[in-house]
């Protein structure tokens, strides 16, 4: 495995870093021991790194396991930084200090990512009121952190679904928070107690709709039907330049194999082996289905999304 892979999943242990941002930092770790001596020599060792990267499989860790299924975040981290080489190529004449403000701005990007989901929670927590009924669904580290925020000075309640949130469950309660865990299968008849409904994303695309844990799409439609506002929360750097059409554009592994209750009451007579078994980790949820994106570059509409884009990778 190549030493750029193996500091990426080195950097997904730490449960706080996101995909995207592990990406960064294993691209400045290129950087910083590369022996290129020209900048086109950089470029060539960086978009080989960045291909690795795209391709490499998950490890065999499952707690990384389950955390790297993303490539649209893979995908987002190397179209975001390799654009920002291209601009400081063009920038600086002088290979050595076009080098070290690489190796700067990586840095300064991992060191400041924290801060996003403040930012976030700054101009998310405004539209909770007292007395509110949230829907979430998937762990998004921005979402436990919006809520967070508001709960310390309004009293609402949480509903999650069960999926496999037993970290974000623990959050909520930690912060005081009163939470439910309803069924994924229930959502549609919990949804007519809830106010709003707030998820992360793994990936916000150039439309502004978003890829998100599987069952998000499902959840939005709900929503729409009976009349909820459907919120996302997530960074800038999740922004990728995709453009799906249909769930099937979305690139994503698939669970091949049966697992927990459903793999335990399995017949093991061979009556089910020409059963086959798929989950995909993600669907995809078009704009249409939501209201607002809160980013740390503020709160924007999900029309807007293009237009940063656009100033993010110009």
């Amino acid at each position: 495995m190549a030493q750029v892979v193996t500091d990426f999943f080195r950097y997904l242990e730490d449960p706080d870093v996101a995909v995207a941002v592990a990406v960064i930092k294993a691209l400045t770790g290129v950087i910083i021991h590369s022996e290129a001596s020209t900048m086109m020599q950089m470029e060539g060792e960086l978009q080989e790194a960045a291909q690795q990267l795209r391709s490499c499989q998950a490890a065999d860790d499952q707690t990384l396991a389950t955390r790297f299924h993303n490539s649209i975040a893979t995908t987002a981290g190397c179209q975001l930084f390799l654009r920002y080489v291209t601009r400081c190529f063009l920038e600086f004449d002088d290979f050595d200090l076009c080098r070290t403000q690489l190796i700067d701005r990586g840095k300064f990007f991992a060191e400041t990512s924290l801060s996003s989901r403040q930012r976030i929670s700054d101009v998310g927590h405004n539209f909770i009121r007292d007395g509110m009924v949230m829907l979430t669904h998937g762990k998004s580290r921005v979402v436990i952190a919006l809520l967070r925020e508001a709960a310390k000075t309004k009293n609402f309640s949480v509903s999650v679904t069960e999926g496999k949130n037993l970290v974000q469950r623990k959050d909520l309660a930690k912060a005081g928070i009163p939470t439910s865990v309803i069924l994924d299968s229930a959502v549609a008849y919990y949804m007519e107690q809830v106010d709003i409904v707030i998820v992360g994303a793994e990936g916000v695309v150039e439309n502004g709709g978003i890829v998100n844990s599987i069952g998000t799409y499902s959840i939005a439609v709900i929503a729409q039907a009976l009349k909820k506002q459907f919120y996302v929360a997530a960074e800038s750097y999740k922004f990728a330049r995709l453009y799906p059409l249909t769930q099937r554009d979305v690139p994503q592994k698939h669970m091949a194999a049966l697992s927990g209750d459903i793999a335990r009451d399995e017949p093991t007579d061979g009556t089910m082996k020409n059963v086959s078994f798929e989950s995909p980790f993600f669907d995809y949820t078009p704009p249409g289905y939501i209201a607002l994106i809160f980013t740390d570059l503020g709160v924007l509409t999900p029309s807007a999304v293009s237009d940063e884009l656009i100033k993010l990778y110009q």
